[in-house]
């Protein structure tokens, strides 16, 4: 991606060639997993990319990226904040949590940090009622969460760009 943002075309070229260019339909999907990996969504002007050069309707792919949940339309941060608030995490303090969360990242309806690397995201059941509340960054599943942990997890994650940025 260049610095304003967009991305840039022999990028998405690179994506739609590395492997795919014998299949078609097929590969929209993992096409489109691959782009969502580099850039953290699907940019509108990659969506008319892949469809042209698969030769398949804007709409399909259109249909396909708003279908699953994996794929965003709007740029996502790098490091994607569940919060738990189903019944278990709220009657033990999602909410509370989630608010803490908001607060150390600075958000106000903003779901996204300013520079991209935190999504923080309102969930109704991560599958562990047993070890509520529950916050997962990306992969990672913290349970039994308090207000007073959020900032030592989130730094964690902030460490990573600091030592990338060196």
């Amino acid at each position: 991606m260049n610095p304003n943002g967009t991305f840039l075309v022999n990028e998405i070229e690179d994506i739609v060639l590395n492997g795919y260019q014998n299949s078609m339909n097929g590969s929209l999907i993992s096409i489109l997993e691959d782009i969502q990996d580099r850039y953290h969504f699907l940019p509108k002007d990659a969506l008319i990319l892949v469809s042209e050069r698969l030769g398949i309707p804007l709409s399909q792919t259109y249909s396909i990226a708003t279908f699953y949940n994996a794929f965003s339309l709007v740029p996502k941060g790098k490091h994607l904040v569940s919060v738990c608030l189903g019944t278990a995490c709220h009657v033990r303090g999602g909410g509370a949590i989630l608010d803490k969360i908001r607060r150390e990242l600075d958000l106000d309806s903003r779901e996204t940090t300013e520079d991209f690397q935190f999504t923080v995201e309102e969930v109704r059941c991560l599958g562990c009622c047993s070890l509520s509340p529950v916050v997962r960054v990306d992969n990672d599943t913290y349970a039994h969460m308090t207000q007073a942990r959020v900032p030592g997890i989130l730094k964690k994650y902030q460490r990573e760009k600091e030592a990338l940025d060196e």
